[in-house]
């Protein structure tokens, strides 16, 4: 059974950092693409950042550019968003999302599983 569990979400002050994990389990870890989404409040889920094994390369949305960086351990099978910097407009709920055999594009249908989501809050 595949599963991604995200964890690492919470209450931050603006201009602090977070880092967000995503485990995954019941599948390949290499055979994905691993991306980043987050859904704003009252708004759509939105691309934050995409690893392609395949590539060997990143993505990011500009907004987050030179603020986070994603990463993944492929031996703990977990993919990673460090978050600097962080401001009260990167308040969501962040997903983290494999895409088989993909290239880390930005569109959300092209991934296959989903974790549950972890909340980040940034106050002023």
């Amino acid at each position: 059974q595949a599963q991604l569990v995200e964890s690492g979400g919470g209450l931050v002050q603006a201009g602090g950092s977070l880092r967000l994990s995503c485990a995954a389990s019941g599948l390949t870890f290499s055979n994905y693409a691993w991306g980043w989404f987050r859904q704003p409040p009252g708004k759509d889920r939105e691309f934050v950042a995409s690893l392609s094994w395949t590539s060997g390369s990143t993505d990011y949305t500009d907004s987050v550019k030179g603020r986070f960086t994603i990463s993944a351990n492929n031996a703990k099978t977990t993919v990673y968003l460090q978050m600097n910097s962080l401001q009260p407009e990167d308040t969501a709920l962040y997903y983290c999302a494999g895409d088989y055999k993909g290239r880390g594009v930005r569109t959300t249908r092209t991934y296959s599983y989903w974790g549950q989501g972890t909340q980040v809050t940034v106050s002023l």
